[in-house]
């Protein structure tokens, strides 16, 4: 799972540098004895690049919130832990993921935005297909450099 944070962080900085938008993308480091709310974060003064990421990276068509979110020791959900830290910090939130087809075959990954997140996970639903991902920003496999963002977050 680690890669794909790390490639998610540097897909950022090239897109900022892209863009000549003043920001930066890092990577959280994970610690047994603090709690990280999310993967990702980019700190930049244009609003629009003020953002916090968490990353999944799974095999299949379908993220679960039962299974890919964990919840913590007093049983909150990892999305409505999430949820707090944006509303706290003002930053825009999203969930990239990574789909893994196995051996072989191509990796698709994609942005979507943390109210459509939220929007699936208030409906009720038990997760998120891989065709409601494609409806939002695409994370193009580049050869040498991991992905490249094709379109605005």
């Amino acid at each position: 799972m680690g890669n794909f944070e790390v490639e998610i962080a540097h897909c950022f900085n090239r897109h900022l540098n892209t863009i000549d938008c003043r920001g930066f993308a890092y990577r959280l480091k994970q610690s047994k004895y603090s709690y990280q709310y999310v993967d990702v974060l980019v700190d930049s003064l244009n609003p629009e690049y003020y953002l916090a990421i968490e990353c999944k990276s799974l095999k299949g068509k379908r993220i679960n919130f039962k299974s890919n979110f964990h919840f913590d020791k007093n049983g909150v959900h990892q999305i409505d832990m999430i949820t707090e830290f944006l509303e706290k910090t003002g930053r825009r939130g999203y969930l990239a993921v990574e789909f893994r087809f196995g051996t072989g075959k191509p990796k698709e990954a994609f942005l979507m935005p943390w109210d459509a997140v939220l929007e699936h996970f208030r409906g009720e639903n038990a997760g998120i297909g891989i065709d409601d991902f494609r409806k939002h920003t695409l994370l193009g496999r580049t050869t040498k450099r991991g992905y490249a963002m094709h379109g605005p977050p």
